[in-house]
């Protein structure tokens, strides 16, 4: 990441501190008004089902960001206001896009999340002419559609798997005392939209780096058993699994793995079930050591985060505990340069908002989880990064890239 400006710093700081005493918590509701002088947002999240805890705690980041930018006396003057939109399936996201877009007249929509939920609502936003901020998902196929009106603040699949190749590198080869291109290498994914798009470019990118797995295995979405690919894995003597996994896939994985008294000396996790205290807690000691490849979360260099600690203290003084998973900093982080974008525009013309998103300027190591802001023509953010955590000692700590590292990486998988 390349140095932000001090001064930058301090003044993302402050003003995330100052929301954070009281702004987004304790802040009066903003002054009645006519459907007319309000902004009226979709948020289409999955809100229902498997996915339902990650698709909340990215709601949360949205609605804190908007809870902000209220406090401080609205959108161009208005307030704005949400409309929370459940998206279990696509069939959902397009549908809530549509109704969102019609009936309930919302000038944009927010989200989503899920890639192939993304995929899907923001198909039909497009279709709608309505301006969509994508805030977490990641395959690349999403902003490679041509989409004028569509807006993603968040990295990339391409990227997560650019991290992978870096940390078989810089990390896993040296902590395992091996050349990386002799490490029994494996892939594991889930057969959707996010697992192979995370797979296709970690693939592709191992082999320029000199590294051919020894087996990539592909499995349903909505598993319940990896019985055949854990077999698979150990037969082929894996030592490094690359696990690209639904939410709740790391604990069936981790279960079957302790079943067959078997696992390799490090697994690396993408996806947010890898993130979240509950799959550490479900595991057990087994899940001690384990690496994650996710948005940047809690336990980073507050040098390139400027914010970060800030955002934590705001987020428990609104919903009464810790956050669950860094998706709702990325979203908390999305939403605001959404937002300053809209407001730099003066509105939602669309000519004029994709000028003014275009034209957005923040240094990396900016924001309270290290990114910046700049879209190219696609509206991609291409100064959002993944980072390398690791579990330990019960807490998923930042250990890679070196910058933004708060403790030196374990080479140890389970304590059990």
């Amino acid at each position: 990441m390349r140095p932000a400006a001090p001064r930058r710093r301090l003044l993302a700081a402050a003003a995330l501190l100052a929301s954070a005493r009281g702004a987004a918590a304790q802040a009066p509701a903003p002054p009645a008004a006519s459907a007319a002088a309000e902004w009226r947002f979709g948020a289409i999240y999955p809100l229902s089902g498997a996915p339902a805890l990650l698709g909340d705690e990215s709601f949360r980041g949205l609605e804190m960001a908007v809870e902000e930018r209220n406090a401080a006396g609205g959108l161009l003057g208005r307030p704005v206001r949400l409309l929370r939109a459940d998206a279990a399936d696509e069939a959902a996201a397009v549908g809530e896009a549509r109704r969102l877009g019609g009936a309930e007249k919302v000038s944009a929509l927010f989200g989503t999340h899920g890639s192939t939920l993304s995929f899907a609502a923001t198909q039909a936003s497009e279709a709608q002419g309505l301006p969509y901020f994508e805030l977490g998902a990641v395959a690349d196929s999403i902003t490679e559609r041509g989409f004028r009106n569509l807006y993603r603040t968040c990295p990339r699949a391409s990227d997560f798997a650019r991290l992978t190749a870096s940390a078989m590198e810089e990390v896993l080869a040296p902590l395992l005392g091996r050349p990386r291109a002799s490490l029994r290498t494996a892939l594991l994914y889930e057969d959707a939209l996010y697992g192979n798009s995370v797979a296709e470019t970690q693939t592709a990118r191992l082999r320029e780096a000199g590294i051919e797995a020894v087996e990539r295995i592909a499995y349903p979405p909505r598993t319940g058993d990896l019985s055949g690919a854990v077999q698979r894995l150990r037969e082929a003597s894996t030592e490094v699994l690359l696990h690209t996994a639904g939410q709740n896939d790391p604990i069936l994985l981790f279960r079957t793995m302790r079943e067959v008294g078997w696992r390799p000396r490090m697994v690396v996790g993408s996806g947010a079930g890898y993130s979240l205290a509950d799959t550490a807690r479900a595991v057990g000691a087994g899940f001690e050591g384990v690496m994650s490849i996710d948005f940047p979360a809690f336990a980073i260099a507050e040098r390139v985060a400027p914010g970060n600690a800030a955002f934590a203290e705001a987020y428990r003084r609104r919903y009464g505990a810790d956050p669950r998973s860094g998706h709702s900093l990325a979203n908390f982080c999305g939403a605001r340069v959404a937002l300053d974008g809209i407001q730099r525009a003066g509105g939602l013309d669309k000519d004029r908002l994709r000028a003014a998103m275009l034209a957005t300027d923040i240094a990396e190591e900016g924001t309270p989880n290290g990114w910046g802001a700049a879209f190219d023509e696609r509206g991609q953010n291409t100064r959002a990064r993944p980072c390398l955590m690791q579990w330990q000692d019960g807490r998923l700590v930042t250990i890679h890239p070196e910058a933004a590292a708060v403790a030196p990486a374990r080479a140890r998988l389970g304590t059990d």
